[in-house]
């Protein structure tokens, strides 16, 4: 899944917890529901101002919309720690231990 359907998803999340239907939204955000479905499903490129106006409307800073790690899959997650585990760049490898064990210790 890529970052445009991760952040889709996100935003399609935060609405459904405010229970807000698409049209709601749209209509508080001043755009299509069309258009916001087609963003909740990763086909559209918004522009900050319209992140900006999600992100007010949603109630939640502009930072959370982009908070999606979460929305992966479990298989999504091990795929992608696979890919990470396959080959590793020394720097990032690095970074993800030194998070690993500030979790974990």
């Amino acid at each position: 899944m890529d970052s445009k359907q991760l952040l889709g998803r996100r935003i399609k999340g935060l609405r459904q917890a405010r229970g807000l239907s698409q049209a709601t939204l749209a209509e508080k955000v001043g755009m299509s529901p069309k258009y916001l479905s087609s963003i909740e499903r990763g086909k559209e490129n918004p522009t900050l101002d319209t992140f900006i106006r999600l992100s007010a409307a949603l109630g939640v800073e502009l930072a959370e919309l982009f908070q999606y790690e979460h929305e992966r899959s479990p298989k999504e997650l091990k795929q992608f720690i696979s890919s990470v585990l396959k080959d590793p760049d020394e720097t990032k490898l690095g970074l993800a231990v030194r998070a690993l064990k500030a979790i974990y210790e």
